[in-house]
Order: structure tokens, then sequence, then C-alpha cells
């Protein structure tokens, strides 16, 4: 199986990060204090890396060896897996076409549910969250009020104010810019 260009070279640290320093400094600083929030907002055009930086922060906080700096490890069991795609309790969403009730309903029914034995937080990525319909933003509002202790939000977009502003104010929000 053949891997595009864009997976082959995707950054595996926040160091790797181009042009997004002040979000990896912020996140490496979240992970390496324990001060996680339960849902973010990465906002920003297209390229930019809010996918990316979903998948290194998912990585970080399943670290089995985190660095003292907040950057994961990249070699560990957990690690290995997210970079491959098949970690257990990283859950990806792509809201431009699955936009229903009912997949949402998938998403927070699971949330209840408790980690794999080898993960430490269950990180659900929803991509182009501003996809969602009125009826599932609300589902997902629900569960982002009140969400367990062992699951995080990542909501990623290109236009945040087409996010339910009941949304946005229960996230931390990041925006990404374009390279200079």
């Amino acid at each position: 199986m053949s891997v595009s260009l864009y997976r082959k070279y995707r950054p595996s640290r926040f160091a790797g990060l181009i042009g997004q320093a002040h979000i990896a400094t912020a996140l490496t600083n979240t992970v390496r204090d324990e001060r996680v929030g339960h849902a973010y907002l990465f906002s920003g055009p297209r390229g930019t890396g809010k996918t990316t930086t979903a998948r290194i922060l998912a990585m970080a906080l399943n670290c089995l060896s985190i660095e003292s700096t907040g950057e994961p490890c990249g070699e560990c069991a957990n690690c290995q897996a997210v970079l491959q795609g098949r970690f257990l309790d990283l859950f990806e969403l792509d809201a431009a076409s699955n936009n229903s009730v009912a997949d949402i309903r998938d998403v927070v029914e699971g949330v209840n549910l408790g980690v794999s034995t080898m993960g430490r937080k269950k990180v659900y990525l929803i991509d182009e969250v501003h996809m969602l319909s009125t009826a599932a933003s609300n589902a997902l509002l629900k569960t982002l009020e009140e969400p367990p202790d062992h699951v995080v939000f990542i909501l990623a977009t290109t236009n945040p104010e087409k996010v339910l502003p009941t949304i946005r104010s229960r996230t931390q929000h990041f925006e990404f810019a374009l390279l200079d």
C-alpha cells in the first residue's frame, strides 16, 4: 500500500510544526504540566497543520515515555500505533461526510466507555466540525458540557464562525496561520 507524500512527511512532534510555534509551545506546556483541557478547537486555512497537530496531541496524551518537555517520544507502542493509524483510543470523524445525528450519536455512545488497556486518554478528532448539521451539533454540545475525565475532543475547522457559539465557548481555541 502506498502512502501519500503529505502523510509520509507529516511531522510527528510539536517541534516539527512549521509556522505554528505559538500553538506548539502552548500544547507542549499543557502536556508537560498535565493541564489538559477537555476540548480544543483548531481553526485555520487548509494545509496549516490542524489535523497533524491533533494527531501529535493525541500521541502526547497517550505516550508511555513522554519527554520532560511535553513532546511524545515517538518510539513507544502507543506513539507508533498513532503514527500508523491503528491506535484504539484515537477516533477520527470527518464531519464533511459524516454530519448526521446518527454519526454523532455513535461518538457520544463511545465517550462513556473507558480507555483501552494501553491508553491514557480517549481522543476524538472531529475534522471539518462546522459541517455538522444543527441537530448533530446540539448532540455533540451535550457531551462537550460534561465529558468524562478520560476524554479529549479536538475539533478542527476551516470556518470557526460556522461552529455553534455554544460549542466554541466550551473549547480552547487555537488559530492556525498560513506560512509567511
